[in-house]
């Protein structure tokens, strides 16, 4: 058997950059001394089908058998000349490869249309007079989107531009549809995913493939991918690992997963990997595996015979992209949202601060996990070098840090560290709402390249918040959200509805909430979804503390996780979903937030009970004076400053001079030679930080008087204005 590794992800996860799962991999096993290859199919994939051939064929292929396709999907039929004579250019922008078609995308005669521009936005307040780039780009992308709905009415229902046949994956208790689905025959989508495959496999000629399923919208190209090394490659080791894998198929029993792929691997998949490599070398089939499930004797068994130790973080911590097409990947706008398009604009590279959750306490989190309940961080300087590493691999400067919650104090060390050492990046991450993102430490953040942050506002509401043990207040989220935006920083909140015992009373509640949130700000976009109980979160496992019941589940040997819950007292969430939706999509592009609750709904709701001034009263709260924060530390992020002494004794003049402006203040001469002095001290670059604390002893040995009184005078404010924080 062939040494060499292959690693693939599966058909679809983004279109705009790689999914982390197969880097980390292949750096891990490289240093291994292991010969690895990757590719990720998904975006060659869209690739051939969204060309001149590819558009060709499929145009040809519906053509065939056009008796059920929509009318929609008709018109594109009759344009298709059209379609094929700007396929290649459209891609050729989104690629930006030719961005001097912007003028013509932005006219009303170059793309052929069809549903998806059916219902424009103002696109003049989306993108104003010069965002001719971005509105191109987004009309791109409705033309781009207009061929995913005319592939999924003509080819097949299973397509999806970040997922495939999702919904054979989701809640798939048994493997029996599955398997019915994969004996069917395959469309074009599937065919040239499967030349897509063959090229690789003659080329790079592995003996083991690895096939990472991070989502339910891989699952099915993931096991279709299986299927064909299985039966045109039999001596190839299929090995499939990743979030879909870990969650929901834990309890895996029905062996008949096994006739598509060898092994699957549970958890961090660099040790159970590795053993399975180990095991094939050394013809000891079993015996060295770690987290895997085999099927042995027509049986599926699980085998955890530890061998080895665990990889350390400086073995697995830092992707290798290289055999990814970057320069394949395309930024899309899919939503005039500047928030909500960092998901499908820009080429991120993607990058974890550290392992698990630091807080692991949510009770609708999956916190019986090791992904969320192992928690392990890496030192700012150790993420740095990571940092300038990937940097230097992919010539990209735009980073998405993809923890689970990212903690402040290390979001904190790792800001210094990069303004430390000069390192200029973009970057973005998830975050909990609470109050240690302080506006200093937010100021800081934005100063180190901070863009954005994610975070689940979840419920709005303070009593199902403590419930699910989220460990925040609205109150606390509310000044978190202000501190982050009034910092420059975008904020994107994850919303839920339906948790046990929510009442229709919260819920519209909730949704006022959001509106205030919106309305002053704090939030630029959000997305609500239904809870669902899982097999590994508190409410799964001890529902009777969240008074409701879960039904029995079938055990029928393929993936188990999602749960069906009974909420006697609660409200029935499928009854608000549409108006929830609705009204947030509307407060995403800055419409109808003067409107009533109850005019997004349907049917009759009830009154809001929260204050229209609720969340005003929150952000309005004075923060704590500086005189009681005395164990912070002083950071100044502008030039040096400069004391000039003036022509009256005693007396001079305090020169800022900052990137926007410079500016003069008055200041006694003991006092501006002493803060002089100091100011080295202030700086990132302080081999001897200073507290405040310091500082006050200082000063009152120094100049006598007390501390209070500078801290109130207009040098200091002016100097907090500017760029000094306390952290």
């Amino acid at each position: 058997m062939s040494d060499k590794i292959l690693l693939i992800t599966p058909p679809f996860t983004q279109l705009n950059t790689p999914y982390p799962a197969t880097p980390y991999l292949k750096r891990f096993l490289k240093q291994q001394g292991y010969d690895v290859f990757q590719a990720d199919l998904g975006i060659e994939l869209i690739n051939a089908l969204f060309s001149q051939d590819g558009f060709r064929d499929l145009f040809t292929a519906i053509q065939a058998n056009t008796d059920r396709i929509s009318p929609n999907s008709l018109h594109m039929l009759r344009n298709e000349q059209h379609y094929l004579e700007t396929v290649d250019q459209v891609m050729a922008y989104l690629h930006f490869q030719d961005t001097t078609l912007n003028q013509r995308i932005c006219s009303n005669t170059y793309l052929p249309r069809a549903s998806r521009f059916d219902q424009l936005p103002d696109l003049d307040w989306s993108f104003g007079s010069i965002g001719v780039n971005d509105r191109a780009r987004f009309l791109a992308t409705l033309y781009i989107e207009d061929i995913g709905d005319l592939i999924k009415d003509a080819v097949t229902p299973y397509f999806g531009f970040s997922r495939y046949a999702e919904k054979l994956g989701m809640s798939a208790h048994a493997f029996a549809p599955l398997a019915a689905a994969l004996q069917q025959p395959g469309n074009i989508i599937e065919n040239r995913l499967l030349a897509l495959l063959h090229a690789h496999i003659e080329q790079q000629r592995p003996g083991i493939v690895g096939i990472t399923i991070p989502f339910p919208g891989n699952l099915y190209a993931g096991l279709k991918c299986g299927q064909y090394l299985k039966k045109h490659f039999p001596d190839v080791i299929v090995v499939v690992g990743g979030g879909f894998v870990n969650t929901e198929l834990r309890e895996l029993s029905d062996p008949a997963v096994f006739d598509h792929l060898d092994y699957v691997c549970l958890d961090d998949g660099e040790l159970p990997f590795l053993n399975i490599l180990r095991s094939r070398e050394r013809e000891q089939i079993t015996d060295a595996l770690t987290r895997t499930l085999v099927r042995i004797d027509g049986k599926v068994q699980f085998i955890n015979n530890v061998q080895g130790t665990e990889p350390t973080s400086a073995e697995t911590g830092t992707p290798d992209y290289s055999d990814l097409p970057l320069n394949s990947y395309l930024s899309l706008i899919e939503i005039a949202n500047p928030m909500h398009r960092l998901w499908s604009d820009g080429r991120w590279n993607k990058l974890t601060l550290a392992h698990g959750c630091y807080w692991h306490k949510c009770s609708f989190c999956d916190t019986s996990l090791d992904y969320i309940s192992s928690f392990a961080a890496t030192p700012a300087s150790a993420l740095v070098d990571r940092i300038e590493q990937v940097m230097s691999q992919t010539g990209q400067t735009g980073f998405h840090f993809v923890d689970e919650a990212a903690p402040p104090a290390l979001l904190k060390e790792l800001a210094l560290e990069l303004l430390k050492r000069k390192v200029g990046i973009s970057w973005w991450t998830n975050i909990r709402f609470e109050q240690a993102f302080t506006s200093d430490l937010c100021r800081l953040l934005a100063a180190a390249g901070c863009i954005a942050v994610t975070g689940g506002l979840e419920t709005a509401s303070d009593r199902l918040l403590k419930l699910m043990n989220k460990g925040v207040t609205i109150e606390q989220a509310a000044k978190a959200c202000g501190n982050f935006t009034g910092s420059g920083i975008m904020v994107h909140a994850y919303l839920m509805y339906g948790f046990p015992t929510q009442t229709e009373q919260e819920t519209i509640d909730s949704l006022e909430i959001v509106r205030q949130f919106f309305l002053h700000g704090l939030v630029q976009s959000a997305f609500w979804h239904e809870f669902t109980a899982t097999v590994h979160s508190d409410v799964g496992q001890h529902p009777e503390n969240y008074s409701c019941t879960i039904r029995s589940r079938p055990a029928d040997g393929f993936a188990q996780n999602d749960l069906v819950h009974e909420d006697p007292i609660g409200c029935p969430p499928q009854v608000f979903s549409q108006g929830l939706n609705k009204a947030l999509y509307n407060y995403m592009h800055g419409i109808g937030m003067e409107l009533p609750i109850k005019q997004w709904f349907d049917v009759r709701v009830r009154p809001v009970s929260i204050k229209k001034d609720h969340i005003q009263k929150a952000i309005s709260k004075r923060p704590l004076p500086d005189g009681d924060r005395l164990g912070s530390r002083i950071v100044w992020l502008e030039n040096r400053p400069n004391y000039v002494p003036g022509n009256v004794p005693n007396k001079g003049e305090f020169v800022l001079s900052t990137r926007q402006e410079r500016l003069t203040l008055a200041i006694d001469a003991a006092t501006g030679e002493w803060l002089t002095n100091l100011f080295d001290r202030f700086t990132v670059h302080s081999t001897k930080p200073i507290l405040l604390d310091e500082l006050r002893t200082d000063y009152e040995a120094q100049i006598k008087a007390d501390f209070g009184s500078f801290l109130r005078s207009p040098v200091w404010k002016t100097m907090r204005e500017q760029g000094l924080l306390l952290i």
